[in-house]
């Protein structure tokens, strides 16, 4: 008779412990990242009141006879799959859309590590990315030179960093020299340089038209003037060796052929041209900007080129895109030269974090650098990490060994900046599990009553 007390008592015992599921749940149903959990039953062992037999003369054989003792509780699961995307437009609110855990740690070594799906991080006063709780997102460090490393630790938007201004190492003209043009007809143009410091300089190019040919036409390319910006002083080459490497003095032939295409620059064909190079080694502003002479003439506040040598590449010959960058076709006359590099130096503006996880710095001079990549892990058995409260998962025996990774390669999801990852809790399933409990727990306070009341017929007996 008390085993079926029992066996209700068991039963409203786990019925209480799947309602408590059920309630977190809901609880968690607005809670950023949060994973649902899932309760099952298993029994508990049967006492054997007669055993099996097995089939034995005229007789057949008989089953085990059994009487359950209860249920008890068979797992209780967290299920990771993947909650909706929140929109928040907030950079610092990050999403993976797939797999993959962020990393955080409270440990000035960042040995003792956590592991969450949200992404509602912050920035500290010190520009730290971090958790509501200040736990500091992890990620890969980079160098000096911005370049992603291996080097794991906190990701940092640094306010007050810098990015040193560069000179410029490369020219590159494009656009098309109008064929229409009388010999000796001339067309200017410039661009802005950058020395080693960040000063600006304006190099004056000039086109004039030589005699057309039965092969095609020749256009001499010439420098007018360097200009300084900040002062206005400026150099004007005249005959000086402006030119270098596969080309000197400061006339530069290039030869167009009948089709408008470049078969020559200076004495080497396009395939044999190795390199035509700016030489600003001996640049000096002679003339100010009233065209008055400067003695003696004033060098450049910084260097030009690769190293500081004073050279900026104009043709290469190992680019193959010279012969149709620059043209010479009935047509308008837009041919210029861009200066491919080169910057002033610029402080942080801004960041970014792209779906790599990169955090990007924005500078003030247009440029932009790479801060660090975050990190994140995976596990072989994600149902095997245990929840350590606020939003946190920790490793386990069964969970496997962290796997570390960058977002969007080796199996992870990619980052979703500007977006939450929302609950995956489903309210109508969560509802339905409720009534189903809650039935579930009110047939086992049945079985109490019924047996109570047996066993109070059994008492009475006696009267």
């Amino acid at each position: 008779m008390l085993r079926s007390m029992y066996s209700g008592v068991s039963g409203l015992r786990v019925h209480q412990n799947k309602m408590d599921v059920i309630g977190n749940n809901i609880a968690n149903v607005n809670t950023v990242g949060y994973k649902r959990s899932t309760m099952t039953f298993q029994e508990v062992f049967s006492q054997v009141i007669r055993g099996a037999s097995a089939p034995q003369g005229g007789r057949g054989g008989t089953n085990p006879q059994q009487i359950g003792l209860g249920v008890s509780i068979g797992s209780i699961n967290t299920i990771h799959t993947k909650g909706a995307a929140l929109r928040t437009d907030n950079p610092e609110d990050l999403m993976i859309d797939g797999e993959g855990f962020f990393v955080v740690s409270d440990d000035e070594n960042f040995e003792n590590r956590f592991y969450t799906r949200a992404g509602n991080f912050t920035l500290d006063k010190d520009g730290n990315l971090v958790t509501a709780d200040g736990y500091k997102v992890l990620g890969y460090l980079v160098d000096e030179n911005g370049d992603i490393t291996n080097q794991v630790g906190a990701i940092r938007v640094n306010r007050s960093e810098t990015v040193a201004a560069t000179a410029t190492e490369n020219i590159q003209f494009r656009g098309n020299l109008d064929s229409r043009l009388k010999e000796d007809d001339k067309h200017e143009v410039d661009t802005i340089i950058k020395d080693s410091l960040g000063n600006s300089y304006t190099v004056t190019f000039n086109f004039q038209k030589g005699a057309s040919e039965a092969d095609g036409t020749t256009w001499v390319l010439s420098v007018s003037r360097i200009t300084d910006q900040a002062t206005g002083n400026y150099f004007e080459p005249g005959s000086t060796n402006i030119f270098d490497g596969d080309a000197t003095g400061n006339s530069l032939n290039i030869k167009f052929d009948k089709n408008g295409k470049i078969v020559s620059i200076g004495n080497s064909s396009l395939n044999d041209l190795d390199k035509v190079l700016l030489n600003l080694e001996t640049l000096s502003f002679n003339k100010d900007k009233n065209n008055g002479d400067i003695n003696p003439p004033v060098l450049p506040a910084g260097l030009f080129g690769t190293g500081g040598n004073g050279q900026i590449v104009i043709f290469d010959g190992e680019d193959s895109k010279i012969a149709s960058n620059l043209t010479q076709y009935a047509n308008d006359m837009d041919a210029k030269p861009y200066a491919l590099d080169g910057n002033s130096s610029g402080k942080l503006d801004g960041y970014a974090i792209d779906s790599s996880g990169v955090v990007v710095g924005i500078f003030s001079n247009g440029e932009r650098k790479s801060l660090g990549q975050i990190m994140l892990a995976k596990f072989d058995n994600p149902m095997g990490l245990q929840k350590a409260g606020n939003n946190f998962f920790v490793d386990t025996r069964n969970s496997g060994e962290p796997q570390y990774g960058r977002a969007g390669s080796g199996g992870f999801g990619a980052i979703a900046p500007g977006t939450l990852e929302a609950s995956n809790v489903d309210l109508a399933l969560e509802f339905t599990e409720m009534i189903t409990t809650q039935r579930g727990f009110q047939a086992n306070s049945r079985i109490i009553t019924t047996s109570d009341e047996m066993l109070q017929e059994l008492v009475n007996i006696k009267r």
